[in-house]
């Protein structure tokens, strides 16, 4: 058996540098908008203060209204003709109002404010684009791929298909998603999976686009196309989310219009009244204009959606996929969490854990070598388990002849001058009563007690030994279990359809006390309804299609996206792509941060109308420090929902602060 190719001994290149989306200030027309008003307003107030010709300074003022207020103002008309109050329009209508009063330099500085708040408000949406979008530039640009004649040829990554195979040289990123079938290097995984050290990748191993080759060479046959790659749906199922609106969102929206109507009614009385009582023109319209200013709920409007939506993008860079701002939103309600076992806190990959040699002429080395050689041909996942063992082991072995497979019985093959056997203990131990027979019967017994799957290798129909097979556990299971229930307060279950002895068996080792086993899709679903009925807000996390009943059910369904079928993936509410148990606590952590910096942002922005709208109609607000205030609230809240957008924040609510 061929070796896996080793490279000599050389400085581990440097990996290529993944350029960083960042949009830049004036890449956004808002932001040129804005700064061309911000100059005119300047000029303006230098020409009137500097004792120019009124229609100077008035002529600056005008170009300043025309500049900052033609976007806001036109959005806002054909909102009107939709039949819905915009908020912009109101305010272009109190800068006009002011100017009509002789305060066009009050109006002028509310046009730079609100212009200004409106391109800081588009600058951060998208930076929160580019978060998302950035990951699009983890994956190269170009390939290599190796033609049928083993010439190699240039082409776009974007244009490579299923089984096109590739070479990666050191240093270089990887173009696909792929499988290794030849060579062997090491990978840095860290954009994809968050592992901090590069893993040693040989033939079999899967690979991902936007990984980092290290020393080696690797060859590799494309498993997905570019559209189709772990990276691509990040960003695709990020941005999807990004284009939907939190419950809290439009419960704000749908109120935004009856706040907005009453507001216009407020502000016609406040003009009214005063004339009514004698008070002049001007005063009445100035105060009028005033109070529709400050009244104005941009602040309320803009609470939600950004702390959401930066928890979306910022969950979306380290791996799980919340399909929407409601689901954002409910990560942050659940008060229980149920896992399946096999493909969720295991890997679903079978692993080879022990060897029992019954006969003496073998040691434990050449029992596993006949093994792998009569298993090396067959597809099935215990026999992968067996031969990766030996290969672990570095055994090798020559091709084997006469090879048969039994589906539910096993295979058997002449390995050199020996005829073995490989399969399942019913099929291979005969109850002779024999000394051999019994003593492989009770090891058996020994193995399956503690969870394991029992297989009987024999020799010339004789049994030599048994070996023991189980599901590889996640090494962060136990982890992430003990944080789930830390960021819940209650303690997690196990939904499983494998047997109670296996299932208690992980249980233990993860830290698991409810464990329900056997169960069919239909029980699962029953045991998720039973724990709503108690109370809890639960969510589910699977992997099969026999788990997509039960995440359908859920309060949150999150599907593990390596290795979940398509129907668990489509029925999901949130997607661990990078199967990482330990990202759902830190996500329900996330959105609970979310949803307490929406809070703050509503008090934020209610606390500012609140006060200025007193201040309006019970003394005599200035205009520019009611515009100042108006807009300055909507900023703060902007700004403080992006936070969210930061690594700390992540870090933060992995640490369960």
């Amino acid at each position: 058996m061929a070796a896996p190719t080793r490279t000599s001994a050389r400085p581990r290149p440097v990996p290529a540098q993944v350029p960083v989306r960042r949009t830049k200030l004036f890449a956004l027309p808002e932001m040129r908008w804005a700064a061309l008003a911000l100059g005119l307003f300047l000029l303006g107030l230098v020409a009137q203060l500097a004792g120019a010709p009124a229609w100077v300074w008035w002529a600056l003022y005008l170009a300043c209204y025309g500049a900052g207020g033609w976007e806001p103002g036109l959005a806002g008309l054909q909102a009107l003709r939709a039949k819905t109050l915009d908020v912009d329009l109101l305010m272009v209508v109190a800068a006009i109002g002011a100017a009509a009063i002789g305060q066009i330099t009050d109006g002028a500085l509310l046009i730079v404010i609100f212009a200004t708040s409106g391109a800081l408000e588009a600058l951060a949406t998208a930076r929160t684009e580019d978060s998302v979008r950035g990951l699009l530039d983890l994956a190269p640009e170009t390939a290599t791929r190796v033609d049928a004649d083993g010439g190699e040829q240039t082409v776009a990554a974007a244009d490579l298909e299923v089984t096109d195979l590739l070479i990666v040289r050191p240093g270089e990123r990887i173009p696909a998603d792929a499988t290794v079938i030849g060579g062997g290097s090491e990978v840095d995984q860290a954009t994809i999976t968050g592992e901090p050290l590069p893993v040693n990748k040989t033939t079999g191993d899967e690979v991902f686009a936007g990984t980092t080759n290290g020393t080696g060479v690797l060859r590799l046959r494309v498993d997905r196309r570019a559209a189709d790659s772990v990276v691509a749906r990040i960003a695709a199922l990020v941005e999807q989310a990004s284009q939907t609106k939190a419950k809290t969102q439009l419960f704000i929206e749908k109120v935004e219009q009856r706040y907005s109507v009453g507001m216009v009614a407020v502000t016609i009385a406040v003009f009214v009244a005063p004339l009514l009582f004698g008070d002049s023109l001007d005063r009445a319209l100035l105060r009028a204009m005033t109070f529709m200013i400050v009244a104005s709920p941009c602040a309320v409007v803009l609470a939600t959606m950004p702390p959401l939506l930066a928890a979306i993008a910022n969950a979306g860079r380290h791996g799980v996929l919340a399909k929407s701002a409601v689901v954002m939103e409910q990560l942050g309600t659940v008060t229980q969490i149920a896992f399946d076992k096999t493909g969720t806190l295991t890997r679903g990959t079978p692993e080879l854990v022990d060897i029992r040699v019954l006969d003496p002429r073998f040691d434990r080395d050449e029992l596993l070598r006949l093994a792998a050689a009569a298993e090396h041909p067959s597809e099935h996942p215990l026999a992968a388990a067996i031969v990766r063992a030996a290969h672990t082991r570095s055994l090798a072995w020559s091709a084997v002849e006469e090879f048969t497979a039994q589906p539910g019985r096993g295979v058997s093959a002449l390995v050199g001058d020996r005829f073995v056997g490989v399969g399942a203990p019913a099929a291979l131990l005969e109850p002779d009563g024999s000394r051999t027979a019994t003593t492989a019967a009770a090891a058996v017994d020994a193995l399956q007690n503690r969870g394991y799957t029992a297989v009987v290798v024999t020799c010339e129909r004789q049994p030599i030994g048994v070996l023991a097979i189980t599901d590889q556990q996640r090494a962060e299971a136990a982890t992430a279990v003990a944080a789930s229930r830390a960021v819940t307060g209650t303690a997690p279950v196990l939904l499983t359809g494998d047997n109670q002895v296996a299932a208690d068996q992980l249980a233990v080792r993860v830290g698991i006390t409810d464990v329900r086993a056997g169960l069919l899709p239909d029980d699962k679903v029953a045991a998720v309804r039973i724990l709503q009925a108690g109370g809890a807000k639960v969510a589910v996390v699977g992997d099969g299609i026999n788990d997509a009943h039960a995440l359908a059910a859920a309060h949150t369904g999150i599907a593990m996206g390596g290795a979940g079928s398509d129907l668990t993936l489509q029925t999901a509410d949130a997607v661990v792509v990078r199967d990482d148990l330990t990202t759902i606590p830190a996500v329900i952590n996330l959105s609970r941060r979310a949803r307490r910096v929406v809070i703050a942002n509503l008090a934020i922005a209610a606390s500012f109308i609140g006060v200025l709208v007193i201040w309006d109609l019970v003394g005599t607000l200035p205009l520019p420090l009611g515009v100042a205030g108006h807009e300055g609230s909507t900023i703060i809240v902007g700004l403080n929902g992006l936070r969210l957008l930061r690594q700390s924040a992540w870090r933060r609510a992995a640490q369960l602060d």
